[in-house]
């Protein structure tokens, strides 16, 4: 990484920024910190899992996993954050929609008391569309994995 790389990661973003950058929130806000920014690259968001969760009285209450739609999310609000970081604030809270999810695979559940790490990467970037690879892991192990685009959604 060069010099100008390094003085361009923003470290760490707590759960007030997050909620800046972005417009969801709960009970559909799925990263409770986002733990490296690189913009116009990466960044890695963090889920703290917990059984307080609502989703898990339904899914699976003997067996409560999270589900694979809401680690899908909790990629995409990650690249959503690291967009607003790369835009700049200007698009702090604007809506940023799916265009399609591919390649997705699910490699381990995900329960309650697991930490779930989002790496996510910028793969290309056209007008308002933007291309993602993300990877969402649990002690270093893969969870879910997926590629998607997003478009975001210019003010009417």
């Amino acid at each position: 990484m060069s010099e100008s790389q390094e003085n361009d990661v923003v470290e760490s973003l707590d759960i007030e920024q997050i909620i800046e950058a972005i417009p969801h929130r709960y009970p559909f806000l799925m990263i409770d910190r986002v733990v490296e920014v690189v913009p116009d690259e990466s960044a890695i968001g963090l889920k703290n899992v917990s059984i307080n969760e609502s989703y898990f009285q339904g899914h699976f209450p003997r067996r409560p996993v999270m589900p694979g739609v809401l680690i899908i999310e909790s990629m995409a609000q990650t690249a959503a954050v690291l967009v607003v970081k790369t835009l700049g604030p200007a698009m702090a809270g604007k809506l940023v929609y799916f265009m399609s999810v591919n390649d997705c695979r699910f490699r381990r559940p995900v329960f309650p008391g697991d930490q779930l790490f989002v790496h996510v990467i910028k793969k290309h970037k056209r007008r308002n569309v933007w291309k993602f690879e993300a990877v969402a892991k649990v002690d270093g192990e893969v969870a879910a994995e997926a590629t998607y685009a997003a478009m975001i959604l210019e003010d009417t």
